[in-house]
């Protein structure tokens, strides 16, 4: 199989250029290319080039406004509402996490609820750019239904992440990042792509059956991480996504993978909390405990893979598949 190497720049330039072609605003273009070429330095490929088609296709059919401009109401001292104007995920998010540092300094915890969105890519990345200004962020994101209720048949929930990084002094955030399916449906969606079967226990097919074939696992529903344990976790997110701020819960919602249907509404929502709140020293703490874990044979700081592969490629460039690339180059041509 044919490899190009593109450096992140490259690849954020390329990706800008073929958005812009496909009903996309100069600025969200770029917003995007940055998220996706950060997915793929996360090694989080689900995340990354392979959402070229979906995004570009939802942008040309207008299930994404590309010229959408996110509106941001600060409805509290500690509490901005962000409207994604049925438009990518990406520009909202940027406007929320521009507010959340100096909120957060001023209250002690501040949040921004995004309403009317769209898939958001990797949570981790999102929730390190906050650690990186010196906030402890969390993040908790919605998505299409394909999880059901403990027990039940019909999927209520999305795979619906949760995102945590707290800030270090002197080295890279800690970073906690989770699907709440057994593993992110993105990996479900790249398989389908490349052609692979995925592992038994990712999903079920549309009849509840365990599937190793990813077109039938997409179509199907996503086994949960840890079982009812998972699901109860997915509720919650359900309510603070789209019970707190307005959007669409994950049964109401559109695919994030094709064009079909109106915009998908999906929710987010940031915390954004001060380590200085309850007074100094809790920078040393965070650090006594990560010295502790990297300290320990066998044990990983979270995170720290993730750190790792982004310095390795944005080094190496970021490797792509010959033919996927040119399949990228076409899109809207």
């Amino acid at each position: 199989m044919a490899e190009k190497r593109l450096a992140p720049d490259e690849a954020e330039a390329l990706l800008t250029r073929i958005l812009m072609r496909c009903r996309t605003s100069e600025t969200n273009a770029r917003a995007v290319a940055r998220a996706l070429v950060a997915a793929e330095l996360a090694g989080q490929a689900g995340h990354g080039f392979r959402r070229m088609p979906s995004y570009t296709g939802q942008a040309l059919a207008g299930k994404v406004d590309g010229f959408a401009t996110p509106v941001a109401e600060q409805i509290r001292p500690g509490a901005l509402a962000v409207d994604a104007m049925h438009g990518f995920a990406y520009p909202a998010v940027d406007l929320a996490l521009d507010w959340l540092p100096g909120a957060a300094r001023a209250q002690g915890i501040a949040m921004a609820g995004i309403r009317r969105s769209n898939h958001c890519g990797v949570a981790g990345v999102i929730v390190e750019r906050l650690a990186k200004a010196g906030m402890v962020a969390l993040l908790f994101a919605n998505a299409p239904a394909s999880i059901a209720p403990w027990g039940g048949k019909v999927p209520l929930y999305g795979t619906d992440p949760i995102a945590f990084a707290a800030p270090l002094p002197g080295a890279a955030p800690v970073v906690v990042d989770i699907a709440l399916s057994k593993v992110a449906r993105g990996k479900i969606l790249a398989a389908t792509q490349t052609g692979a079967p995925i592992p038994e226990g990712w999903a079920f097919d549309p009849d509840g059956n365990p599937t190793t074939d990813a077109h039938k696992g997409l179509a199907g529903t996503m086994v949960p991480m840890g079982d009812a344990k998972g699901t109860a976790l997915a509720l919650m997110v359900e309510l603070l996504c789209a019970g707190l701020t307005g959007g669409r819960f994950g049964y109401e919602a559109t695919s994030f993978f094709d064009d079909k249907g109106g915009p998908p509404e999906t929710g987010q929502l940031i915390i954004a909390i001060d380590p200085g709140a309850f007074g100094p020293g809790a920078l040393e703490r965070f650090a006594a405990m990560a010295a502790m874990i990297e300290g320990m044979d066998g044990a990983r700081l979270p995170g720290r893979r993730r750190q790792q592969t982004a310095s390795d490629l944005a080094e190496a460039g970021i490797p792509i598949d010959s033919a996927f690339l040119a399949e990228i180059e076409a899109l809207g041509a």
